[in-house]
């Protein structure tokens, strides 16, 4: 047990790996959505429809785009951080609408499922002291 004490004090270290990684997955997510223009953001944004809110898709879509390319360089950099995280995981109660139907669907929504528990747990932890907001 004592081994894992000593490993706390790199906790920083972790959360740095841990937003790089997921910040780098996020902007490859939506790089390709952010320069697919109207047309896909208009499909994007129709995943709205799953939470009723049938009105402007096509900013919704972009919405969706600008969060996951720039909230992954943001979250990546610890800069603004928490209300990135706050603005993906809502993109990703969104992603989770749209993939589940029902139990049997949990594989195919996971995904979104777990990036939006993610998202909402650093709300709550920062981005640690390597980062530009510093905490």
């Amino acid at each position: 047990m004592a081994i894992f004490g000593k490993l706390a004090r790199y906790q920083d270290i972790g959360l740095l790996v841990m937003r790089i990684g997921v910040g780098a997955m996020m902007i490859l997510h939506g790089y390709d959505k952010l320069l697919g223009g109207p047309d896909k953001w208009q499909d994007l944004g129709e995943a709205m429809g799953k939470l009723n809110i049938h009105f402007w898709p096509t900013f919704w879509g972009f919405m969706c785009a600008f969060a996951e390319t720039f909230g992954g360089l943001f979250v990546m950099l610890g800069l603004w951080f928490r209300p990135f995280c706050i603005l993906l995981f809502f993109n990703f109660i969104v992603a989770t609408a749209q993939h589940y139907e029902g139990i049997a669907s949990i594989p195919k929504a996971s995904h979104a499922i777990e990036l939006m528990c993610t998202f909402f747990a650093l709300i709550f932890i920062g981005p640690g002291v390597y980062s530009v907001d510093k905490g």
